[in-house]
């Protein structure tokens, strides 16, 4: 997993509410296990016309927010099925960093585990940050995780709190199997001593 310090990017402002993991990742591209690929079909019925067109009015497909790696979102971001495709496709297009007022829980703890630092900020912060998205080009945010400071595109700084454990991993591109990894002496050890212990098996 790639390791997560600081991102400075164009905040992508997306109000609506609930936007569940189906609308993330429509379940018609849930056929593959592989972790990548799953970008091009980010918010696909929101993004494309049946024909394949794409739908000029939504912020992805605005030339401002096209390279977006921050999305400032409407409560309840990630809710519905437990699908971990939807970290994956947002991970693949270029995401990572989802700011909202409240996630699924799944959701958030999937992030994590792909290398996507989801925060969560009072009402009033995300609207500010909201704001801020909305100057197109000149949405700049930085997102600092060892400070824990956002830092908005006119210098104001908004903090954050994050599970110590989990942003040990992420600055460290460590998820469940690099956790185990990290193990592997210690396994590796035990699996001579078993073999030695047990050679009928």
């Amino acid at each position: 997993m790639e390791k997560f310090t600081k991102v400075t990017g164009v905040a992508a402002p997306m109000p609506l509410i609930n936007i569940d993991t189906d609308m993330i990742i429509p379940k018609l591209f849930l056929k593959t296990i592989k972790r990548s690929g799953l970008g091009k079909n980010l918010f696909d019925e929101m993004r494309f016309n049946v024909d394949g067109s794409e739908i000029p009015d939504f912020i992805l497909n605005q030339p401002a927010y096209r390279n977006s790696q921050i999305i400032v979102a409407g409560d309840n971001f990630g809710c519905g099925s437990s699908r971990e495709h939807a970290p994956w496709a947002l991970l693949d297009f270029g995401i990572r960093v989802v700011i909202s007022t409240s996630f699924a829980d799944i959701f958030f703890n999937n992030c994590f585990k792909n290398g996507i630092l989801p925060i969560i900020l009072p009402q009033e912060d995300v609207d500010k940050l909201m704001d801020d998205a909305g100057r197109g080009a000149n949405a700049v945010v930085t997102v600092d995780l060892e400070s824990q400071v956002i830092t908005g595109p006119d210098g104001g700084k908004i903090e954050f709190t994050v599970d110590a454990f989990k942003k040990h991993c992420l600055m460290n591109g460590l998820d469940d199997i690099g956790l185990t990894m990290q193990k592997s002496d210690a396994i590796d050890a035990f699996e001579k001593q078993y073999r030695a212990a047990t050679p009928w098996v």
